[in-house]
C-alpha cells in the first residue's frame, strides 16, 4: 500500500492509479470475493481490489478459471463493491465474456459496471483482443489489461506457466502491452 495517503483521495479511482504511476508511488492490489474481505482489504489501505475469476477455484472449488461465468462475477463483484469505502473495484472479463464479439464484450462489461457496480474490468490478452478493448474503453469503461500468465488459456497452452521467458516472446509481450496502452487501458 502506498505510505503517502495524505494527498489521496477519499476514493480511488482509474486517474488516482494513472497519477500513482506518473508519480512513482507503489500500488497495491489484492483479491477479494467476498463483502468481509473486501472491507478487511479496504480499511487495510490496499488501492486497488481484484474481483478475480480465480474464485472459480478459491470459492466454487473448480480445476480452472474457465468456469466462472459473467453472473458468478457480477454476483461476487457486487459482493464486494458492497464492502468498500475507497479502493479502487476491478472486476475480471470471465472466459468468453469478451472473445466472442465486441458488441457483446460491450454489453458485458456493461453489465459489470451497472449490475455489479465495479469500478473498472480486466481482460486477458494482446493483439486478438485490442478493438474489442477499445471499444469498451470508448465507451467509458476503463480496462486494465492483463498479459503473462493468462489462466483463461490453460487448455490452449496446457499448464499454468510464465509466458515470455525467450526473447521472442518476450517482444511479443512488450508489443502486446504497447497495444492495450495505445487501445486506452489505463493499467497493465
Amino acid at each position: 500500500m502506498s505510505t503517502n495517503t495524505s494527498d489521496r483521495p477519499a476514493k480511488i479511482t482509474t486517474q488516482t492509479v494513472v497519477d500513482m504511476k506518473q508519480q512513482g508511488e507503489k500500488i497495491s492490489m489484492l483479491t477479494a470475493y467476498d463483502f468481509t474481505m473486501a472491507q478487511i482489504i479496504d480499511q487495510a489501505g490496499i488501492e486497488i481490489i481484484l474481483v478475480g475469476d480465480s474464485a472459480s477455484n478459491v470459492m466454487a472449488g473448480f480445476e480452472t478459471t474457465v468456469p466462472m461465468t459473467l453472473d458468478h462475477m457480477i454476483y461476487h463483484t457486487s459482493c464486494v463493491v458492497r464492502g468498500v469505502d475507497r479502493a479502487l473495484v476491478i472486476a475480471d472479463m470471465p472466459f468468453m465474456s469478451y472473445q466472442v464479439t465486441a458488441k457483446e464484450a460491450l454489453i458485458n462489461a456493461g453489465r459489470m459496471m451497472k449490475e455489479a457496480g465495479a469500478h473498472a474490468v480486466k481482460m486477458e490478452g494482446g493483439k486478438p483482443i485490442i478493438d474489442t478493448v477499445k471499444k469498451i474503453v470508448d465507451a467509458g469503461i476503463p480496462v486494465m489489461g492483463h498479459l503473462g500468465l493468462t489462466p483463461q488459456s490453460i487448455y490452449k497452452f496446457g499448464t499454468y506457466k510464465v509466458r515470455a521467458t525467450d526473447e521472442e516472446e518476450a517482444q511479443d509481450l512488450i508489443k502486446d502491452a504497447k497495444l492495450l496502452q495505445e487501445a486506452g487501458c489505463f493499467s497493465i
